[in-house]
């Protein structure tokens, strides 16, 4: 069985435009302008160490996703960040790097300014793999206790054929005669010289003369899996889960990236979820609403017993201990929530018009504690 992580979705988070520092008016390349600016300022490499910088790297990227895509900022403009929902699909900044890079122009702007400390020959870092995402979805009352779904998925993995090297079966990549092998190349401009990615290998630091015909020099060839995912008692929707190594296959020597798993819940037609807890109207009588009431009422697992206490008025919540979700990573279960819903009833018939005039006339006799503190404070305010 696959061991899952659980991620709830950000409470709360800061508006895209905020983060950018544009104005809502602003257009794609402002929007593309403001983010180079905070990418280098908050770039990893020129903060090592640093986990604020590297919240705000990732923070900048998640806005830069959903203001520079048309159909996602609008989507964004009208719900806010209800409507970009599933957040960030950034679990890593190399997730960020393999989708966004080419918003710098000519990648090499990347090694000018975080890769020229590392060495005249040396080749670059490489990068771990990038992050897939699959669906899952669950009923209203399947949370209820530890499910398991099998998700189909396709992702690259090492071309079966020529093993990973991309050329073809009895021949080898050479070393890149530009670079000599390192995939970067120094080019001097006035006092100095910059460290930029090889143009000749596009920082592979090797050329591949006669390509794998599976997998057409790519060294990567798609596959489709199968992973049994563990949903733990008391996912909610909008969860996540991240099965640690079934994403894309990273650089040579460099992890695979995560394979996350969003947690979609149907709604019911009766009940509500908030957190652990559930919450239900129950419409009741006056009489029983006045005179108390013992009932039956639906809950996720079925029906229990509630009682109503005399004199319960309009909109009471009463709660049911335990009748609710488990706690997720947590003990016990949460509640379920009962809000009376007193009914004035349309149509009377004789009888009953009748006894509610008898009822009527005690009424006036003994009203009640509200009523007459409502009109005490009525005649002190026209009185004085």
């Amino acid at each position: 069985m696959t061991q899952v992580e659980v991620k709830s979705p950000m409470a709360e988070k800061r508006d895209y435009y905020e983060v950018l520092g544009v104005e809502r008016n602003a257009d794609v390349d402002a929007i593309k302008k403001a983010y180079r600016v905070l990418a280098m300022k908050y770039h990893p490499d020129r903060n090592p160490g640093n986990a604020e910088a590297e919240a705000k790297f990732k923070e900048a990227a998640e806005a830069y996703e959903v203001l520079s895509d048309g159909e996602k900022r609008k989507k964004y403009d009208t719900f806010g960040h209800a409507g970009a929902q599933g957040g960030t699909r950034f679990q890593s900044t190399d997730d960020i790097f393999s989708a966004f890079g080419d918003i710098f122009g000519d990648s090499s702007i990347f090694e000018q300014f975080f890769g020229g400390g590392r060495g005249g020959g040396e080749r670059r870092r490489g990068r771990r793999g990038s992050s897939l995402k699959v669906v899952i979805e669950l009923d209203f009352n399947d949370p209820l206790q530890v499910q398991t779904r099998t998700v189909q998925f396709k992702r690259h993995e090492r071309c079966t054929t020529c093993a990973g090297s991309g050329a073809k079966k009895g021949t080898s990549p050479t070393a890149c005669s530009q670079c000599g092998g390192a995939g970067q190349v120094v080019m001097n401009q006035g006092f100095f010289s910059v460290r930029t990615t090889c143009p000749v290998c596009k920082g592979q630091g090797q050329i591949i003369r006669d390509p794998c015909g599976t997998c057409g020099g790519s060294g990567f060839e798609k596959v489709s899996r199968e992973v049994e995912i563990k949903i733990p008692a008391g996912v909610e929707d909008g969860m996540t889960l991240r099965v640690a190594g079934e994403g894309e296959p990273g650089d040579p020597g460099e992890e695979n990236g995560d394979l996350l798993a969003e947690i979609h819940v149907h709604p019911h037609a009766i009940f509500k979820r908030r957190e652990a807890d559930v919450a239900i109207q129950l419409p009741v009588g006056f009489a029983q609403a006045a005179l108390g009431d013992k009932v039956e009422v639906p809950t996720p697992r079925g029906t229990a017993s509630l009682k109503i206490p005399a004199g319960t008025q309009p909109y009471t919540v009463l709660r049911m201990r335990g009748e609710g979700f488990p706690v997720i990573n947590g003990r016990g279960n949460g509640d379920m929530l009962v809000e009376v819903l007193v009914e004035v009833p349309r149509k009377l018939t004789n009888e009953q018009k009748e006894l509610l005039k008898k009822y009527a006339q005690t009424e006036e006799q003994n009203p009640s504690d509200a009523r007459k503190n409502f009109w005490d404070r009525v005649k002190g305010v026209f009185n004085t």
